[in-house]
């Protein structure tokens, strides 16, 4: 029973939590057991050599922390960093502010390049900056991946073709937490060092799981971190690791069993077919944005997130009002905005376990919205749009061929 009742389904549409597949649903709907039994060890295993794929690593070490993608963050920073270490970090949105804030919690030096928001990161102040870094003071380069306050996606690929061209040891440190089994994301071949991610995004679990997988010099980097660190500890997590019983301290076997049902849907879709669903349907909701004559948050078309859409209202439109429109009247879940864009964005979350038709209802309930708030919508634009690209742009379904 839903706290708060209303009929049907709620759609959920916010870019995390998002939906949960009935599967996954099902394989956690189980009792506790003993995870010092051989069965867990046995499971958790698997678990990371598969994690390893979506990573899309063959190096890394990959680490289960019972924790939110804020944990995953000081797991990241307190095990490669010591105290004063200058970072470099894009700001460009409420959570690139909110690890920033972080970093600076935890006596790093962080050299912060802001942006304004709906920009991406200024990569051409990251080439000023390690260009004049002869003496590699700079120890780490923190980046968003996927920016979900305003809908903005950085290029990782870049970041590390900088480091390369300056030949520059800084660790590359990612935040994947609303991009990676969702968004084009190649930890080996980028060079990243410490990526991370959430198990409520893009898996399409319960929050709970932080992922966090580390290459060989990150680990490296670990042995002489000074950071405090004491539940987020790597060295812990490794100490149990090469005993086989992997857990050293009490893991979620729900949220375990859970994970092995979301990594089989991935893995039996195919993950660059997942990569592709989602720039299917974040290319939808950019038509149908367009067609209601709304901007987009992100600014240029290089920055555009295929898992979150950052809509401008007019400026005699409150986007909250929209947002509790929606969740009132017709069982819609979108997002707010947030500080600098609190009341001018409304964000439609488009990742996870989802499909064409789920969004255009989503879709459909925006227009209505949209005109219930004094909005000139003509109802039907939106989603003519987005149903013209997807009827002409969805595979069949590979199991159903």
């Amino acid at each position: 029973m839903d706290y708060v009742y209303g009929p049907g389904r709620n759609h959920l549409f916010v870019p995390g939590p998002v939906n949960i597949p009935d599967p996954v649903i099902r394989a956690m709907n189980r009792n506790n057991e003993d995870y010092r039994s051989p069965a867990i060890p046995a499971m958790t295993k698997t678990l990371l050599e598969d994690v390893k794929k979506i990573f899309k690593t063959t190096t890394g070490t990959p680490f289960l922390f019972p924790t939110t993608g804020t944990g995953a963050w000081e797991s990241a920073l307190t095990n490669t960093l010591s105290p004063g270490d200058r970072i470099v970090s894009f700001l460009i949105g409420q959570f690139s502010l909110l690890w920033i804030d972080q970093q600076q919690r935890l006596n790093f030096n962080v050299d912060v390049v802001e942006s304004d928001w709906g920009q991406g990161a200024n990569l051409d102040v990251l080439a000023e900056k390690l260009a004049a870094d002869s003496a590699h003071t700079i120890k780490a380069i923190c980046i968003v991946h996927n920016e979900t306050a305003t809908g903005v996606t950085n290029n990782l690929a870049t970041v590390r073709k900088l480091l390369d061209h300056y030949n520059h040891p800084a660790l590359f440190l990612v935040d994947g937490v609303s991009s990676i089994c969702a968004l084009d994301f190649r930890m080996d071949e980028w060079g990243v060092d410490v990526a991370l991610t959430g198990s409520q995004k893009a898996l399409s679990l319960p929050t709970g799981i932080g992922m966090v997988c580390a290459s060989p010099k990150a680990i490296e980097a670990s042995k002489t971190a000074k950071s405090v660190r004491v539940f987020f500890d790597w060295k812990d997590y490794l100490k149990f690791y090469k005993l086989g019983t992997y857990w050293p301290y009490t893991p979620s076997i729900q949220l375990l069993y859970g994970l092995r049902a979301a990594l089989d849907l991935i893995f039996e879709e195919g993950l660059d077919n997942v990569i592709a669903r989602h720039s299917r349907l974040g290319k939808a909701t950019r038509l149908a944005v367009e067609a209601w004559g709304l901007k987009n948050c992100t600014q240029k078309e290089e920055w555009f997130s295929d898992t979150v859409t950052a809509v401008v209202v007019p400026p005699y439109i409150d986007s909250a009002e929209i947002v509790k429109r929606g969740w009132k009247r017709y069982n819609l879940s979108l997002g707010l905005g947030l500080n600098k864009v609190a009341g001018k964005v409304f964000r439609i979350g488009h990742l996870g376990n989802l499909n064409e038709l789920q969004l255009l209802g989503c879709l459909a309930g925006v227009e209505m919205i949209l005109k219930d708030v004094g909005y000139p919508v003509v109802l039907g634009s939106g989603v003519a749009a987005a149903c013209a690209y997807l009827q002409n742009n969805t595979p069949m379904i590979p199991s159903r061929i």
